[in-house]
């Protein structure tokens, strides 16, 4: 499970560093790049709930091989289209295999999890996480020396190949109890009220929300992080990628040392710390004077937003089986979308600094949400 983690995480990492190189092959402006990249966007988000119900049908593991198997051979897609449009047709094919993937792998994450009697959804996590700092490494490193055809392709063999390999692993395994979802208490009660299902889905949409504020900071800091250490503190090109990749290292660190911190303090608490640390980095880093304070600011934010989108995934798919996992994914993958937008739209009405601190909010409204699930 670990590896498809990290290859997930790999294969996005792989096109991202390589859009600069599909846009100029498209010949793209600003506004048309956005609205080719909107197309992944939708691929993901149509398809997230449609790849529950098919775990549901045909369980997790198999829907996961499958999903990352399509994302490999989409990968190199984008590098071969000469259009806007048509980059923004493969980018709906990339999106979907992007977000099914998701959706199921963190459904069979959730069964493992259950089967495990630990809280490894960090771990999980921390894989994708690693395998994004490797592939955008990786790309850095032969952007120089490869097209964008060539790394692309070779990314897509190398995820079909590991994909291929750990997917027979994963499903000659004795597979995990699935877990359905809903619940909560005793179940002659719950068939009796019918209030078990309305409680879990209420909880996962909360559970949902909590996703979808931990990926509106992500985004945010994603796309303007570098921009903020340039234009606002001052900071050379090269310190402002060193303080994203701070930032981007303290969040795998933080996924690293997720599932000690999730024994030892509980999810609830750790998701609590998590979102108070992160907004307070956030203030920090958006207000800071000087290069040095900033950078520690994203350090904090980094650690602080670490475990509350695996936990809230984990917390949602215990709840909501893999439907709730696609619900709470939808609507974390949202936040990740209409973070950057709003940051944009603020920064043009305001300040870049001043709009950055709606991380922060987003940030506490993450930590206190799980408070609430706690009580339900």
């Amino acid at each position: 499970m670990t590896a498809f983690f990290a290859v997930d995480g790999f294969l996005f990492a792989t096109w991202v560093v390589r859009i600069p190189d599909v846009r100029s092959q498209v010949n793209a402006s600003h506004s048309a790049l956005g609205l080719a990249l909107l197309c992944l966007s939708i691929g993901a988000v149509l398809t997230m709930p449609l790849v529950g119900r098919l775990c549901l049908r045909y369980g997790s593991r198999p829907v996961t091989v499958g999903s990352l198997a399509l994302l490999s051979l989409a990968v190199p897609l984008p590098a071969h289209t000469h259009s806007v449009a048509a980059l923004g047709g493969v980018l709906l094919l990339f999106g979907a295999g992007y977000g099914g993937a998701n959706v199921a792998m963190n459904s069979a994450a959730v069964d493992l999890v259950a089967q495990l009697r630990r809280p490894v959804m960090p771990s999980f996590h921390a894989g994708y996480s690693l395998g994004g700092l490797v592939g955008a490494g990786v790309g850095g490193l032969l952007a120089g020396t490869l097209s964008a055809s060539w790394t692309l392709a070779l990314g897509g063999l190398l995820g079909l190949a590991i994909t291929g390999a750990a997917g027979v692993v994963l499903l000659r395994s004795p597979e995990a109890p699935q877990v359905s979802g809903g619940s909560s208490g005793s179940g002659s009660g719950a068939n009796e009220t019918g209030g078990a299902a309305p409680r879990a889905g209420l909880i996962v949409v909360l559970l949902g929300l909590t996703a979808l504020c931990t990926a509106y900071g992500e985004g945010a800091i994603a796309d303007w992080t570098t921009l903020h250490l340039t234009d606002d503190v001052h900071a050379s090109a090269g310190t402002a990628a060193a303080g994203y990749a701070a930032y981007a290292f303290a969040m795998t660190s933080g996924r690293v040392g997720g599932t000690w911190l999730s024994i030892r303090l509980g999810q609830t608490r750790l998701m609590l710390l998590g979102g108070l640390t992160a907004a307070a980095g956030m203030l920090v880093a958006a207000l800071a004077p000087s290069v040095p304070v900033a950078i520690g600011g994203f350090v904090l934010v980094g650690l602080g937003l670490a475990n509350l989108f695996p936990l809230a995934i984990a917390r949602a798919g215990t709840a909501g089986g893999p439907q709730g996992v696609a619900l709470a994914s939808t609507l974390g993958y949202g936040g990740m979308l209409i973070g950057p937008v709003v940051i944009g739209f603020l920064a043009d009405a305001a300040s870049l600094p001043l709009a950055l601190t709606t991380v922060a909010v987003a940030a506490a409204a993450g930590a206190l949400l799980p408070l609430t699930v706690r009580r339900r």
